[in-house]
């Protein structure tokens, strides 16, 4: 059972997948889910401070490199045109939007684009952390809701 745990706990911790696959995984093998769930959260969030931190620096240290350096830099540009964008129309909702980019389960979102996003945007660390993880706990119940729906509905055809 420590061993399925930690898995959940790897699994959120990956980018892109983070908790949006953990849950379904832990759900699958039938796993306790309050126990999963606050495992896929911590999980999740534990890389976020250290994106906050250090992935635009990563980011600007990666431009200077010969080979990769473009596609850096390009990122660093995207994500600030995108931030500058977002910034325009959120205007004082800047953080609540933050937790919906975060918490709306799509491919792209997630805590470690909202993280990198909110670095760029050079958002306050502590409310930036603050909403990132609001924005997980909220993921992590539209993840469970649709996994619960998805495996209940895979039982009902299994004998």
């Amino acid at each position: 059972m420590l061993k399925k745990y930690l898995i959940v706990f790897l699994i959120s911790m990956v980018p892109l997948i983070e908790l949006r696959g953990a849950i379904p995984y832990a759900v699958g093998f039938k796993l306790p889910l309050v126990q999963s769930y606050i495992v896929a959260v911590i999980g999740n969030m534990l890389p976020v401070p250290f994106i906050y931190l250090f992935g635009r620096k990563f980011l600007e240290w990666g431009g200077k490199l010969k080979y990769v350096g473009g596609f850096f830099r390009w990122c660093l540009e995207k994500g600030e045109k995108a931030g500058a964008k977002l910034e325009s129309k959120a205007g004082h909702g800047l953080y609540i939007a933050l937790l919906l980019f975060v918490g709306i389960p799509l491919p792209g979102t997630g805590a470690w684009s909202g993280t990198l996003a909110a670095s760029l945007l050079n958002m306050d660390f502590k409310k930036s952390i603050l909403y990132v993880m609001l924005g997980v706990v909220l993921a992590g119940v539209i993840m469970l809701a649709a996994s619960l729906g998805v495996f209940g509905a895979f039982r009902l055809f299994t004998p």
